[in-house]
């Protein structure tokens, strides 16, 4: 049996019997995953396909600026491999750096995917780093939930500004974990607490996972789904990472779910009951 396709079925089954009632609702609409995948970086489309299937993921992002959706005619078409019938389309900003560049480049989105609005807005401020401006994301944000689209935003870790994109009318916060390709993980883990603790949106961790246990750990915190791209495509082998990945925010959901033990600090709580031992003779 072909390796991809035992790799896909595996994920399918394991997204079946986990999320069949614990589903993850955005813009209005259900999901069974909650690992949404990115699109760049690999060799080829088909490598694309092969690690999306192992993912399990259902959303998965593309750069228009980077990505041929059909804005190049005579040039392959990601939406071949990647049909919209099977996955929703999520166009994202990638490499804009202005909130003009922003609105501009989901609008050309909007009309290649015949009036598509569920869109993932970044705005960058540093070439580098690509740190989020967030003044420019804010006045992109606003115009574009007021042009109708439904707004994911990519932004930093700070509770008031992701507030402040809440209120604005974006459906979903995506805060960094790290930079965008570090693999660094989670950096700011009470941060990201505070924002989940007050958002009445979902909350996706977005940028720095680097591994199977940085995802496990974000869903453990509550986050409600995760994006990555740079974690899968960079891997040595991308279609086993994202197994892996599948595996890792399911495992980190239920962990929340069922809740974890409290740390106890200076003291120990024996695993089996003291009470009814054996005694022995004096």
């Amino acid at each position: 049996m072909d390796y991809a396709f035992t790799l896909h079925l595996e994920a399918h089954l394991l997204s079946h019997t986990m999320n069949h009632a614990d589903t993850f609702t955005l813009a209005g609409r259900d999901y069974s995953s909650r690992l949404l995948v990115g699109t760049g970086k690999y060799k080829d489309f088909e490598e694309t396909r092969q690690a999306i299937d192992a993912s399990g993921a259902e959303i998965v992002t593309v750069a228009i600026r980077r990505t041929n959706i059909g804005q190049n005619a005579g040039e392959p078409n990601l939406l071949d491999f990647l049909p919209p019938s099977r996955f929703t389309i999520l166009p994202n900003t990638a490499g804009c750096y202005t909130a003009q560049d922003a609105v501009r480049t989901l609008r050309l989105a909007r009309e290649l995917l015949d009036g598509h609005d569920l869109v993932k807005l970044e705005v960058l401020g540093d070439k580098d780093n690509l740190f989020p401006n967030m003044p420019a994301t804010l006045e992109a944000a606003k115009t574009l939930v007021e042009d109708g689209f439904k707004v994911m935003v990519y932004c930093t870790d700070d509770p008031i500004q992701c507030r402040m994109l809440e209120d604005i009318g974006c459906v979903a916060i995506m805060p960094l974990a790290s930079l965008i390709g570090s693999g660094m993980g989670i950096l700011n883990p009470w941060n990201l607490r505070l924002i989940i603790d007050q958002s009445h949106v979902p909350v996706l961790v977005d940028a720095g996972v680097g591994t199977a246990s940085d995802a496990a750990v974000a869903m453990e915190l509550g986050c409600d789904a995760i994006l990555m791209n740079t974690a899968i495509a960079g891997a040595k082998n991308p279609i086993l990472m994202a197994s892996a990945m599948n595996k890792a925010v399911q495992a980190g959901r239920e962990a929340f779910l069922a809740g974890r033990v409290p740390r106890k600090f200076y003291s120990a709580d024996p695993s089996s009951p003291t009470e009814g031992l054996i005694q022995s003779k004096a």
